[in-house]
């Protein structure tokens, strides 16, 4: 089963919920061209079930949705970010 995604602007985070649990990734947008992942938390409940990664990939669309280059600071989303390098590298800072 796959989490509802929500994106919260006034709380710079995007919201993961599965069966009860939320989880989320928290960002900061210090210019109006980058935007950093600074933060991941994923409920004990939900990991290993994607969650994490659901959550990566709902902020990367938004990302290049808004032409935004893309810091992360967090090391869950910079681990990421490298495993998945050639699909990310045109919109990296």
């Amino acid at each position: 089963m796959k989490p509802t995604i929500r994106h919260s602007k006034d709380d710079q985070t995007f919201y993961a919920t599965l069966d009860g649990y939320e989880s989320e990734l928290a960002y900061s947008q210090p210019t109006h061209e980058l935007i950093d992942f600074v933060h991941t938390f994923v409920d004990e409940n939900l990991r290993g079930q994607g969650v994490g990664e659901a959550l990566a990939q709902a902020g990367l669309a938004y990302a290049r949705e808004h032409h935004l280059r893309v810091r992360t600071s967090c090391e869950f989303m910079a681990a990421y970010v490298k495993r998945h390098h050639a699909e990310y590298q045109d919109i990296l800072a």
